[in-house]
């Protein structure tokens, strides 16, 4: 499952990968993406909870490199990935070479507190609403 949670009050979108993905999941997350988008602002952020992923199909390739050409037209500025294990990465690390500007910075995190300190440092979110946010 991939559910996309936006948080406009603090410019960030957060997706979190749940179990085991298909095709069909990661055909819908292209339209989720693109409603979230248009609450976003300029220079959001994105964080990338791959947590609890369990596996997901290869046929979802193009459906997440299109989520990352919506979210580089709409002005991303930061992705902070939470990957536990870095042989889950599943690729996003190439991927994002190919549909991300070198201006985007990209962090990779072991843990939830570690994403939420890299989402902390920048200093435009509040630290307190963002615990809130993630919680």
């Amino acid at each position: 499952m991939i559910q996309y949670d936006p948080k406009p009050d603090l410019n960030l979108l957060r997706i979190r990968f749940t179990g085991h993905v298909t095709k069909e999941e990661a055909e819908k997350g292209v339209d989720d993406a693109t409603q979230c988008l248009t609450a976003m602002g300029r220079e959001f952020r994105l964080l990338a909870d791959l947590s609890t992923l369990g596996s997901m199909d290869v046929a979802c390739a193009p459906s997440i490199e299109r989520v990352m050409d919506l979210c580089q037209e709409h002005g991303i500025a930061e992705i902070v990935r939470i990957i536990p294990d870095p042989s889950r990465d599943i690729g996003l690390g190439i991927m994002s070479q190919f549909h991300y500007e070198s201006s985007v910075r990209i962090f990779t995190c072991s843990s939830q507190e570690e994403a939420f300190k890299v989402l902390s440092t920048g200093g435009d979110i509040d630290p307190a609403a963002l615990r809130v946010a993630l919680a």
